[in-house]
């Protein structure tokens, strides 16, 4: 089954980030004959466009980057670059763009022309955004853009997504606390760090705790360390979290709160606190209305609640409307660890999907 040969030739071949020149020429040689237009809308990146002489378009993303992870499966097919993974299944992402590729080459007519993007740098640094911004959407008019993610733990086989929240705006928080070391026998001599950083813990931790449990949310710390000797004051505390939020007044409104904390913990300690925080992506929103467009003719479920980690497909929905969708993998290890795997055969729902939203969407 061609789906499956590209899945595990693409996962033996992982690449990270914006470098994917093995991942490209794979996908470049699959292209090649079928009746598309393939071309870099920016260098490290590539597109299938497939025209079928219509006004309008729509796009299908398939990201193709990789994770800095050692391969633990066993499998005949596992990665041959040490330390690196297709561990987020991506490489079935392109395997059903791919897939969907071959189908549409063969089609005559449809109601709108249609862009495949295989977009690297969706862990990190995000490509979406610099695709995004060659201007891409508008040279094409592409009027409408979906993608999706295989996700463990939903029904094998079967499409799931929900309106408004999907996937989190999420930005990475680094807090360093600076104070003055004495030993602790002459404690007032010195400036807690330590005690400033659990300080800062529990007025962030109580704050977030303020909201509605309908508000979807979340600022946390996973890390703190702090102070060097057992005896001495700390003078310095190391605290690592995040922040994510989907609305833009939600996450912009605990960003604020936690400046007003740590001036608060300045004061009362009289330490020095810096924060960091990552951009991130956009939160991943799907407008209700194509949702429910796109239900009176696509068989999907409905997910009752978002999920916290983010996706920079919600770029693309910033120059169109989008539905992301979750593709169920069923009781399999999670995303992002050593030994994450699936049943291969379910790529093909996937691209079945995407099919029949060409055919049928107008």
């Amino acid at each position: 089954m061609q789906i499956i040969t590209d899945r595990r030739a693409l996962h033996r071949i992982p690449e990270l980030g914006w470098e994917l020149p093995e991942t490209m020429a794979y996908l470049k040689n699959a292209l090649s004959g079928l009746n598309c237009t393939v071309f870099e809308p920016v260098a490290g990146a590539l597109c299938a466009w497939f025209d079928f002489g219509r006004d309008s378009a729509i796009a299908f993303r398939a990201d193709a980057d990789a994770l800095p992870i050692t391969e633990r499966t066993g499998a005949e097919y596992a990665s041959t670059h040490p330390g690196k993974m297709h561990a987020c299944g991506h490489d079935g992402h392109l395997a059903i763009a791919l897939e969907v590729a071959r189908r549409l080459s063969e089609k005559k007519a449809l109601p709108h022309n249609v862009l495949l993007i295989f977009q690297p740098g969706e862990e990190t640094p995000g490509g979406a955004k610099r695709i995004c911004d060659t201007g891409i959407f508008e040279k094409y008019n592409v009027k409408a853009v979906f993608g999706l993610h295989l996700w463990p733990g939903l029904e094998a086989g079967r499409m799931f997504t929900r309106e408004n929240e999907l996937m989190s705006h999420a930005s990475e928080v680094t807090v360093d606390i600076y104070g003055k070391s004495s030993h602790l026998a002459r404690a007032e001599c010195g400036i807690d760090a330590l005690a400033a950083g659990v300080e800062l813990y529990r007025q962030v931790r109580a704050t977030e705790g303020t909201l509605p449990k309908e508000i979807y949310r979340l600022l946390n710390f996973g890390q703190l360390h702090s102070g060097t000797a057992r005896n001495a004051v700390s003078e310095h505390t190391h605290m690592e979290g995040s922040l994510r939020a989907f609305q833009d007044e939600v996450f912009d409104g605990l960003k604020a709160r936690l400046y007003e904390i740590a001036a608060d913990v300045e004061a009362k300690f009289g330490c020095t606190v810096t924060i960091h925080m990552s951009e991130g992506y956009p939160a991943v929103m799907n407008p209700p209305e194509l949702c429910r467009k796109l239900a009176a003719y696509m068989d999907f479920g409905w997910l009752e609640e978002p999920t916290m980690t983010s996706e920079d497909f919600s770029w693309y929905q910033r120059f169109a409307p989008g539905v992301f969708f979750f593709l169920g993998l069923g009781d399999v290890p999670a995303l992002h660890t050593d030994n994450f795997h699936f049943d291969e055969t379910i790529l093909l729902k996937g691209a079945d999907f995407f099919e029949k939203l060409a055919e049928n969407y107008q």
